[in-house]
């Protein structure tokens, strides 16, 4: 396992967004874990190759500041559709998760979801904590050990075994309140043989849903490349009932009056790329506005642009 360093950043911020989302329409994020300190190290990760590949659960913010800070952040409004646990890293590694869900719960009646690769839910202290949670959302790319070492790049202690026994408990347990993603990423795997055997073991689960996703921002590799949306939507017939395209969801209009400044964009961007109608939408500002601070951002030098799919994204230089 490899040491997590301490974080440079000064008076941290534990929360982001609103930011929109594909699936949760306007979400404020729960940052819990150091960047890039993860189980995992996807190839199409959108935030980059992990630095800390870990299995090790730690406190690694104070709970306190994480629930007034989020306090504030409810405060101020508009309100969210879920409070989302997720970020620079693999959330279930934060050591008070549990306590932080039941808190949040104290505080408000706006859902709260987990975005998580799904690889510590054989863990039982995990297991205990994440099915508090309103919502959950684990991955599921691969339907073999080869593929999924290939793809997920895993931590040495977590198989593709432990990975899909995780999965069951959930199934056995909450399958209702569970939304499994499978990230296709082209020529590793997303021919029908192998979707067949992703979708054969999803079809077991039961869950709520089943959604496909694919690289449409920036990836961690070079070598991945998005899945055409035809194919998508040829591919999500192999599952039953069929499975939902969510790549490329067009950000949802939010009204509302969100204040925002250059920090915010960088606070957005330091989880992960965004264009500018993403930020717009994000912050409810207009994207006129959204323009001027990214330009603003560009001339410090404190963003870059990338362009991916035809549009273009902004990719924070200061982790």
């Amino acid at each position: 396992m490899v040491e997590n360093q301490k974080s440079e950043i000064k008076n941290p911020k534990f929360i982001f967004g609103p930011v929109p989302s594909r699936r949760l329409g306007r979400s404020l994020g729960v940052d819990l874990v150091p960047f890039k300190t993860c189980t995992f190290d996807c190839v199409y990760c959108q935030i980059g190759r992990t630095t800390h590949r870990s299995l090790e659960r730690r406190e690694f913010v104070p709970l306190e500041p994480v629930v007034d800070q989020l306090r504030q952040a409810l405060d101020a409004g508009p309100r969210p559709d879920y409070i989302t646990l997720a970020g620079s890293g693999e959330p279930t590694l934060y050591l008070r998760m549990g306590e932080l869900i039941d808190r949040i719960h104290a505080m408000t009646d706006v859902p709260v979801d987990i975005i998580t690769n799904g690889s510590t839910l054989w863990m039982d202290d995990v297991f205990a904590d994440v099915v508090k949670a309103d919502l959950v959302v684990p991955s599921l790319d691969a339907g073999d050990e080869p593929t999924y070492q290939k793809i997920n790049r895993s931590v040495i202690e977590i198989t593709f075994q432990k990975l899909l026994a995780g999965l069951r408990r959930l199934s056995d347990t909450c399958p209702e309140k569970v939304w499994l993603e499978v990230f296709l990423v082209a020529g590793m795997n997303d021919d029908a043989d192998h979707v067949r055997k992703i979708a054969d073991l999803a079809d077991r689960l039961h869950f709520a849903k089943v959604q496909l996703n694919t690289a449409v921002r920036p990836p961690a590799e070079s070598f991945v490349h998005s899945v055409p949306l035809d194919r998508l939507e040829e591919l999500a017939r192999l599952f039953t009932p069929p499975a939902e395209v969510i790549a490329d969801f067009p950000p949802p209009k939010i009204e509302g009056t969100f204040r925002s400044h250059a920090d915010a964009v960088l606070e957005m961007l330091r989880r992960r790329p965004c264009t500018a109608d993403d930020l717009a939408a994000g912050l409810c500002i207009p994207k006129a506005e959204a323009l001027k601070l990214i330009d603003t951002l560009l001339l410090e030098n404190k963003i870059q642009s990338q362009r991916r799919q035809d549009r273009e994204y902004y990719l924070c230089r200061t982790q």
